[in-house]
């Protein structure tokens, strides 16, 4: 299932975590693991954020996800299922 993962990290920890090199490490072993269609890196509502959208499989992968996020980054952590334009599309048309 094509899912937007959305990650807040806190400001302190994220702070440590550039000084150390955690940030950059976590984040690449994360993309590697995903392979995402999608990934976006800003500042939102104040805090360093990532937005990546992948294909989830199944649902026993949200804990390997989000846990080195909560663990090293004190982070905000959302899963949400989303669809691109050929989806809606798809789902409009079966209405």
């Amino acid at each position: 299932m094509r899912t937007l993962l959305r990650v807040i990290v806190d400001v302190t920890a994220g702070n440590k975590a550039v000084a150390d090199g955690s940030l950059a490490q976590t984040m690449k072993s994360t993309m590697d693991k995903l392979k995402p269609e999608a990934a976006y890196f800003c500042a939102f509502e104040g805090n360093r954020s990532c937005f990546i959208v992948f294909d989830m499989k199944d649902t026993s992968e949200i804990p390997g996800i989000a846990e080195p996020f909560f663990a090293k980054f004190n982070a905000k952590v959302e899963f949400t299922p989303v669809m691109n334009a050929e989806d809606l599309q798809k789902g409009l048309q079966s209405l």
